[in-house]
């Protein structure tokens, strides 16, 4: 169990900073200010500050986040009037630190009972000394000035130029496609390497790599090399449709045509019933061919890659057309038990379940939702067709909208992950 707790949270952390680190390098490139970057949630176990972004760790390791300048107002939660804060002046006395937290003193702090301030535009603060109201002060504040939050996090203050609706449309796009698209890259970097820890890789193709002795194949003449052209009428072309034809058939007489050294043969098999949970499949004993070299294993990868992005796709597809069920979804409690699954198999297993949940999250991180990277990038395509800004207001109701929906529906699949795997 600590084991499978240990993966869990690596493997949820990996997918969480390869995630963030996307939307992250891009704002940056953008110029628009990464004002937090956390992995984890809850209370945060520790931070540092650097180049303007404060980078943190938090208690529960159920996902994380980047926070852009202008894509949230806490530091309206923080700085309402009346509130009691500290400044910090520098040596041309403009502010450089506001403490909002009881967590932390300033030194040589100046006492503030807040009235009001503009850290997006104006850049000032106005309160009364020491709570003095025939001492109303007026400050200029620094433009990279810190605020002290409550919970004792420095965060940057967010002026106009360096928040996210100043950059660029294609940059702001951008921003928001690197995450999943960092996902994806992930993944496929993942299957590579799983390709790589393989003895050999399956090429998917008909010819037989290694034939059981004592088998059927064996006892009808089948040997290594031979290429399965024909299983009764039908063509075969790859390993996924010899086999499922295969196995459909336990128990019947079926003509197999092969070729060997060019040569065209024919020999009829009776497959081996074989008992696979409540259903019976047929056997042969033959084993797809396997390749090493560099080339073979790199294919094995991009393959991979390529047939987990067309089942989730085809997963999405069933759920819209032969109806929607909360067992077709997964949350954190699914993700564990799938790692528990995952562990049993090995660092294999580990790193197969790595790669599906990362393009998994990237592809469902792209659907058009609002508050999901696909839906600010459909409001992205929106401002574009329309060649004018969306009202921030409208934008913000749409996202908050979004985001309520996806935590109901956490909520509904957490619970039901709960009872599918905990709960008999």
């Amino acid at each position: 169990m600590i084991v499978t707790i240990i993966t869990f949270i690596l493997v949820f952390g990996i997918l969480v900073l390869v995630h963030e680190y996307g939307h992250y390098y891009f704002a940056k490139r953008a110029g628009i200010l990464v004002r937090e970057f956390s992995i984890g949630m809850g209370p945060k176990l520790w931070w540092h500050r650097k180049n303007g972004t404060t980078y943190t760790i938090r208690l529960l390791p159920i996902g994380g986040y980047v926070r852009l300048a202008g894509n949230d107002d806490e530091d309206m939660d923080e700085l309402r009037p009346g509130t009691p804060v500290t400044v910090q002046l520098n040596d041309s006395g403009k502010v450089v630190t506001i403490n909002a937290s009881n967590k932390a003193a300033l030194f040589r702090g100046i006492p503030l009972q807040l009235v009001d301030c503009d850290l997006t535009d104006g850049l000032w603060i106005k309160g009364y000394v020491n709570g003095d109201e025939d001492q109303l002060k007026n400050y200029d504040v620094d433009h990279d000035a810190v605020i002290i939050e409550r919970d004792g996090t420095h965060v940057q203050i967010a002026p106009r130029d360096v928040q996210f609706r100043s950059a660029s449309l294609p940059a702001r796009m951008m921003t928001n496609f690197a995450g999943p698209m960092n996902n994806f890259i992930l993944s496929l970097i993942v299957f590579v390497i799983l390709g790589f820890t393989l003895s050999g890789v399956p090429t998917n193709s008909n010819r037989l790599g290694k034939v059981n002795s004592g088998s059927v194949a064996a006892k009808a003449g089948l040997v290594a090399g031979d290429r399965i052209t024909k299983i009764g009428n039908a063509t075969v072309n790859n390993w996924g449709e010899l086999a499922t034809k295969i196995s459909s058939q336990p128990g019947k007489r079926v003509r197999l045509t092969y070729e060997r050294n060019h040569h065209q043969h024919q020999v009829t098999v009776v497959p081996k019933t074989v008992h696979q949970g409540k259903e019976k499949v047929g056997q042969i004993g033959i084993i797809e061919e396997q390749k090493t070299g560099i080339k073979a294993r790199l294919l094995f990868g991009w393959q991979r890659f390529i047939q987990a992005g067309t089942l989730i796709f085809s997963v999405l597809g069933s759920m819209f057309t032969h109806g929607f069920s909360l067992n077709d979804l997964g949350g954190p409690v699914a993700i564990y038990a799938g790692t528990s699954q995952a562990t049993a198999l090995g660092v294999n297993g580990v790193l197969n379940f790595l790669a599906l949940l990362s393009i998994n999250l990237g592809i469902v991180n792209l659907l058009p939702i609002p508050a999901l990277d696909g839906g600010k990038l459909l409001l992205n395509i929106i401002e574009a067709i329309i060649r004018r800004p969306i009202p921030e207001k409208a934008e913000g109701v749409v996202t908050m909208i979004g985001f309520m929906l996806l935590l109901l529906l956490m909520i509904l699949v957490t619970w039901n992950d709960i009872q599918r795997y905990f709960i008999h």
